[in-house]
């Protein structure tokens, strides 16, 4: 007994755990210095915040241990059983969860919470390394790709439901996953493309949007054929087609905007220029011209949704981070005294508590979503630059391990803690300094919270455990 314990031990990637451990001790004293009042100045006053973290800590850590006792078998064995409880408990938590924040994500038992969608993410990860890591399993067949992102989508279908848009977004990260796993780059580049179109549709109008993505086809299509004359006749043909409709639009009175002219023009000399390329043999055509006009469909759509299916906030949010509007006071004042509050801190910070922003609570949510900016003042660029190093150091040791794993599921449940990790903490820090959306979403082992806290926890020291046994088969 005493030698599989030491054997155990010696297996363990103390690196990763030493890189955790030091993240958690990081947030639990910025939690104090958030926190921090004269009244209660014990670090061990288990009344504040920071007393119940560390609580949360020590759970933490039995539930580390609990990990390492159990067999790694189990994790690939039941796998699927853990997915379908915790998809159970979204679906509870809807019927008889509590609301907070606008979010009904949360079991109330006194004053204990706990919200599943934080453990969905382990749970999803374990479903997906099962699914994916399965014997000839084929990301590249349809059905095993759409089966896949089914397992990815359930929760975040439940999630979404309960108006935490921000915990779902994370399981888009999984497309990096697949990716590892043969998922074609074309996937990534689309999903690329999408986001810088449904920026510029926000940011620009939209029939200019519609001449650059139409201009930028044209130059594609030029460099693909390498004929002049191919693109002069299909550009002649856009063009002719194009001052016809604006000519009956003009003289007709019809009331059709010129976007919609556009839209109308392409589609039409595409199908005319198809049916002319099909008798002269031009190649690389067909795929061409639909991905072109699913972009400028994009587009089109991109309002629509925007302004009908996203909530009030939501927009405000996208709009201030694009600088479409600017409400330091309103939507933007989370963002804006954010910002002065790390700003404030300089190269080296003001101090540890004695930061004045964090102090008089100008931030809001500054021991949760906001942490990092307690971290700014009172440490300054050193501080923050010692906690993004820890994040990257963990997340570049987490994507080694995988790589060495001897299974499957090993390997696919490692990269999925790896982009989960990298999502949140790059996301949250993104928000705190006006590069990404507020979405809501902690820093991952920093944030005051014992459902984050013991998610991130589990996710990470599974992985862990089964590294322990990566020359078992399992």
């Amino acid at each position: 007994m005493r030698q599989t314990k030491n054997n155990i031990l010696q297996k363990i990637d103390w690196i990763t755990v030493l890189l955790y451990l030091t993240l958690v001790i990081i947030g639990w004293i910025n939690i104090y210095a958030a926190v921090y009042n004269t009244s209660h100045k014990s670090i061990l006053d288990f009344s504040q915040k920071y007393g119940k973290q560390l609580i949360w800590i020590f759970a933490g850590i039995i539930l580390i241990i609990i990990i390492f006792t159990i067999k790694s078998r189990f994790y690939k064995f039941f796998a699927y059983p853990i997915y379908i409880v915790t998809i159970l408990l979204l679906f509870f938590v809807l019927l008889f969860g509590r609301e907070v924040n606008g979010a009904r994500s949360w079991f109330e038992i006194g004053n204990f919470r706990l919200q599943p969608a934080e453990f969905a993410k382990f749970a999803t990860s374990l479903a997906v390394a099962k699914y994916v890591g399965s014997f000839n399993f084929n990301i590249k067949k349809i059905k095993n790709l759409l089966a896949t992102l089914m397992l990815i989508f359930i929760p975040v279908i439940f999630i979404l439901l309960q108006n935490d848009t921000g915990s779902a977004l994370v399981y888009f990260i999984f497309i990096l996953v697949l990716f590892r796993e043969g998922l074609s780059a074309n996937i990534l580049i689309f999903g690329f493309i999408a986001v810088i179109l449904f920026i510029l549709a926000l940011i620009l109008k939209i029939i200019t949007v519609l001449i650059l993505i139409l201009a930028i086809a044209f130059i594609i299509y030029w460099l693909s054929q390498r004929k002049l004359k191919n693109i002069i006749i299909a550009s002649s043909i856009f063009t002719a087609i194009s001052l016809i409709l604006w000519i009956i639009k003009h003289y007709g009175n019809i009331n059709l905007s010129d976007s919609y002219v556009i839209l109308i023009s392409f589609i039409i000399s595409s199908v005319y220029y198809i049916f002319y390329a099909f008798k002269n043999n031009i190649s690389k055509i067909y795929s061409f011209v639909l991905i072109t006009l699913a972009s400028l469909i994009f587009v089109f759509s991109v309002n629509y949704a925007f302004n009908n299916i996203l909530e009030q906030h939501q927009r405000d949010r996208i709009n201030n981070l694009l600088g479409i509007k600017y409400d330091p006071l309103g939507t933007g004042y989370n963002v804006n005294q954010s910002k002065i509050a790390i700003g404030s801190g300089g190269f080296s910070g003001k101090g540890f508590l004695q930061g004045t922003q964090t102090k008089f609570n100008f931030v809001p949510e500054q021991s949760t979503d906001f942490i990092f900016c307690t971290i700014g003042e009172e440490w300054g660029f050193i501080g923050t630059s010692v906690v993004l190093i820890l994040f990257v150091l963990l997340v570049i040791r987490l994507i080694f391990l995988a790589e060495k794993q001897r299974t499957h599921f090993a390997r696919i449940y490692g990269y999925s803690v790896a982009a989960i990790l990298f999502f949140h903490f790059a996301i949250n820090i993104g928000m705190t300094i006006g590069l990404a959306p507020v979405i809501g979403i902690p820093l991952p082992f920093i944030s005051y919270g014992g459902s984050s806290l013991w998610s991130f926890t589990i996710l990470l020291f599974i992985f862990i455990k089964l590294d322990t046994n990566r020359s078992d088969l399992i």
